[in-house]
């Protein structure tokens, strides 16, 4: 590498709002904040909430639900037949 053409490659910290502090490197040379971190976002905490435009969700979850139920039922009945011989 030639001498004195990189930036410095130094380490920083990542500060959320939240208060969660990430020591990292960068060549920013200075504190980085951010609103947002995995510590405090909705989607690595579970606490996601799921946006329903016009009930898919629950058609979704009824839909396959019964299928599921279905099949289990099915495989019952196939488990009960099958003792009985």
């Amino acid at each position: 590498m030639k001498p004195d053409i990189h930036p410095k490659y130094a380490e920083v910290k990542i500060i959320c709002s939240c208060g969660n502090e990430i020591t990292t490197r960068s060549t920013l040379g200075e504190d980085i904040h951010i609103e947002v971190c995995s510590s405090c976002h909705p989607f690595y905490t579970g606490k996601q909430k799921i946006v329903d435009t016009g009930g898919r969700v629950d058609k979704f979850r009824k839909r396959y639900t019964k299928s599921s139920d279905k099949k289990t039922a099915d495989k019952k009945t196939a488990d009960k037949k099958t003792a009985e011989k």
